[in-house]
C-alpha cells in the first residue's frame, strides 16, 4: 500500500496531549484519504522512529506517538514528524492479503439487506464484491474495522445496543465490516459469524490483522 504522498494526502494537525504524547491528525471524519495517511504515517515512524519515541500507534484517521518525556517533547516529535512528511513522498511495505470466511447468519441480516431495497443474497454480493482494507485494530482486544463500503452500502448503527455479542461476529455500520475477537457490547448490525480468530493473548503480536491490510470476505462452505 502506498503510504505518504503530500500532493494528495490530507495536510495534518499536531496535537499535544499532555508531557508524553503526540497526536497526529488527518481530518475530523473518517475518510479514505484520511486513513491511507494515518496508516502510511505510522508505517513511516515504526520505519524510523523518532527518538525518544516509546509506542506508535495508528487510528482510523490519526497516529499517536507516545514519548519518555524525560528524553524529548512535544515539540521536537512534532518537528521530526514533519521532516519525516516533507522528506518522504511515500512509504512502501508489504500489502498483506486475507481471505476471511464468514456464515451470512447474523439476526441483522434481513433487516440490513431491506434497507438496501436488496434481497440477503444480492446483499452479501455487493459486501463481497471486493476487497477491503483493515483501517484500525482495537477497541476492544483484536476487534478490527474493515473498510470502506461504497456509499450505496452505507448505513448507520443500529438504534439500540445488544449488551453481547459472540467472538467472531461479523458486524456491519457506517461503510464497515467489523470482526469481534471478544465477547462485547455492540450497536452494529450482526449479519454473520466466522470462525477466524484475531486475537491470541499469548501470541506476539497478539493480533493477526494489522492496519492496511486488505481482506476479501467470502461466503464459508
Amino acid at each position: 500500500m502506498s503510504g505518504l504522498n503530500p500532493p494528495t494526502n490530507p495536510t495534518p494537525t499536531l496535537v499535544p496531549l499532555g508531557d508524553s504524547a503526540l497526536l497526529v491528525r488527518f481530518g475530523n471524519s473518517l475518510t479514505d484519504a484520511a486513513n491511507g495517511a494515518a496508516i502510511g504515517l505510522a508505517r513511516l515512524l515504526d520505519s524510523d522512529p523518532p527518538a525518544g519515541a516509546l509506542e506508535i500507534v495508528p487510528n482510523l484517521i490519526s497516529v499517536l506517538v507516545r514519548f519518555d518525556p524525560l528524553q524529548t517533547s512535544a515539540q521536537t516529535i512534532a518537528g521530526e514528524v514533519r521532516l519525516r512528511l516533507l522528506g518522504h513522498e511515500s512509504h512502501r511495505a508489504e500489502t498483506r492479503e486475507w481471505s476471511i470466511a464468514v456464515a451470512f447468519d447474523g439476526p441483522d441480516l434481513s433487516d440490513v439487506a431491506t434497507a438496501f431495497g436488496m434481497t440477503a443474497e444480492a446483499f452479501i454480493a455487493a459486501h463481497n464484491r471486493g476487497s477491503l482494507r483493515v483501517l484500525a485494530t482495537g477497541f476492544a482486544p483484536g476487534f478490527v474495522y474493515c473498510g470502506l463500503h461504497p456509499n450505496e452500502l452505507t448505513l448507520p448503527r443500529r438504534p439500540t445496543v445488544r449488551p453481547s455479542v459472540p467472538p467472531g461476529s461479523v458486524l456491519f455500520a457506517a461503510g464497515q465490516t467489523a470482526i469481534t475477537a471478544t465477547e462485547m457490547p455492540t450497536g452494529w448490525h450482526i449479519i454473520g459469524h466466522t470462525d477466524f480468530a484475531n486475537f491470541d493473548p499469548t501470541a506476539s503480536p497478539p493480533t493477526r490483522l494489522e492496519p492496511g491490510d486488505q481482506v476479501r470476505f467470502m461466503v464459508a462452505p
